[in-house]
């Protein structure tokens, strides 16, 4: 009967999970996703504390508790702009989750293995489970939770390294140890033995040489990656992240855990697929951590940039019948979707025709100005996709760029030895007149110069984008 249940539950959950995933497609229906999010997750957990081989229910208890109150307290306190560094941090919770999983499974088979036939009887919950294990499956479970420790450790130190890159507390530009790749293949290849030591001794010690050289694996490939790529890293990693949690899944014999992972892993993969295309990367090329450098010297920017005030472009926009307004990183920090949402309605309410562009990597999570703009109440149909809207700069009066650099660098088209050769970007620079709000003159997150900014049609307003947005806006009637 318990079992009945707890199976009934794990399908319900499931169905719950993928119309979560499903709904976080559109901006209209991600509130109601998060909900059966929730309620999957509530009633996954319920399940399995109820089901075969509960037992521990106060420490159980206590740490659902700890971890809610402490992941209400981050969530709590966290910025839109810390997303991305808060979305890594889980990820490498996960995958820390999936190492410790696999070495308790490790322990739990020791154990068992060593008791007699009578003692086996008497045993509950994971360790029955594995008593009931032919020779056969306990080896398939060996190599099931050898890769879920590999992928999970992995997983974690790619993530706090990426956590890091974003934060700012490690340094953004790609960087590798002295013999780059062969390090990783070195360290693969250790694995590889590992495992062979390891489903032939069955002793710990293949493990933890194995988990040494997967963190290590995790930790060069991420530091080998640029800052203008970190949003491809951050998907990789949940799905990383995914494949972990359904090896969990399998050591467990959790059907749940499995779907979820899986779920999380092949979207996670997806994504990243779709993010490359964007940015005109090898999806190979991620996963080994080889992207993110420069081919060789880049091409010299001519020019200066030219400042402008805001009763210059408040002029601009006044004349102006078409407006394009490209969001980046910057706004988040500036926390000036709120300014921008304003700066829209009192143009549209003049008649003018103001849309949004919205880069695939724009900002430092996938989605992340989508949800900006949603917050701010910015109407869903006038934010578009760069595939809708990049044919018609040509048409357009004036763009607006807040706080994007790589995404708008024309040097993807022009120069071949930029770290974003090819990478297909907003074409504002065929509009009529560009306006770029940012701090300075500096080159950003990513490093890398932008000719745009030195453009004939191009001005730079200066200054903190929500400051030089709120003044702006005393100029628009």
């Amino acid at each position: 009967m318990e079992f009945g249940f707890t199976t009934a539950a794990y399908v319900v959950a499931a169905v719950l999970f993928i119309l979560s995933l499903g709904g976080l497609s559109g901006q209209e229906s991600a509130k109601r996703a998060v909900w059966y999010g929730i309620v999957g997750m509530a009633l996954a957990v319920f399940a399995t504390l109820t089901g075969p081989g509960m037992g521990l229910w106060m420490l159980s208890v206590v740490l659902i508790a700890a971890g809610g109150i402490i992941g209400y307290m981050l969530a709590s306190k966290v910025e839109m702009t810390q997303m991305p560094e808060l979305v890594a941090g889980m990820h490498a919770l996960v995958g820390l989750a999936a190492v410790f999983v696999g070495y308790n499974a490790h322990i739990e088979i020791v154990r068992v293995m060593a008791m007699d036939d009578s003692a086996r009887k008497a045993l509950e919950g994971f360790a029955a489970l594995i008593a009931k294990k032919s020779s056969v499956e306990i080896s398939i479970l060996r190599v099931e939770l050898f890769l879920g420790v590999f992928i999970g450790a992995i997983t974690f130190t790619g993530s706090v390294i990426a956590y890091g890159k974003l934060s700012g507390r490690v340094t953004s530009a790609a960087t590798k140890l002295p013999g780059g790749h062969m390090l990783n293949a070195a360290a693969a290849i250790i694995s590889a033995v590992t495992l062979v030591m390891y489903m032939n001794s069955g002793d710990m010690l293949p493990l933890v040489i194995m988990t040494v050289a997967a963190l290590f694996i995790g930790y060069h490939l991420i530091m080998g990656i640029g800052g203008a790529d970190m949003p491809v890293v951050v998907s990789m990693l949940n799905s990383y992240s995914g494949w972990a949690a359904a090896a969990i899944g399998f050591s467990l014999g959790n059907d749940l855990l499995i779907v979820v992972g899986a779920l999380v892993g092949s979207s996670g993969a997806i994504l990243s697929y779709i993010m490359c295309k964007a940015m005109n990367r090898s999806f190979v090329s991620v996963i080994l951590g080889g992207f993110g450098g420069a081919a060789g010297p880049a091409m010299e920017v001519v020019g200066e940039q030219v400042a402008i005030e805001a009763d210059a472009v408040a002029a601009a926009l006044n004349d102006a019948d078409s407006v394009v307004i490209i969001p980046g990183y910057g706004m988040a920090v500036a926390q000036a979707q709120q300014a921008v949402s304003e700066l829209t309605k009192r143009l549209r309410a003049k008649g003018k025709n103001v849309r949004f562009a919205i880069h695939p990597v724009a900002g430092r999570l996938p989605g992340h100005m989508n949800v900006l703009l949603a917050e701010a109440k910015v109407p869903y149909d006038i934010v578009l996709e760069m595939d809708e809207i990049n044919d018609d700069f040509p048409e357009t009066d004036v763009s607006i760029v807040i706080g994007s650099n790589d995404i708008v660098n024309p040097a993807a088209q022009e120069d071949p030895n930029s770290p974003i050769a090819g990478m297909p970007v907003l074409e504002c620079w065929k509009s009529k007149q560009v306006f770029v709000s940012k701090r300075g003159q500096g080159t950003g997150y990513s490093g890398i110069e932008n000719p745009l900014f030195y453009k004939e049609n191009t001005r730079m307003f200066y200054g903190d984008a929500k400051d030089s947005l709120n003044k702006l806006l005393t100029m628009i009637d």
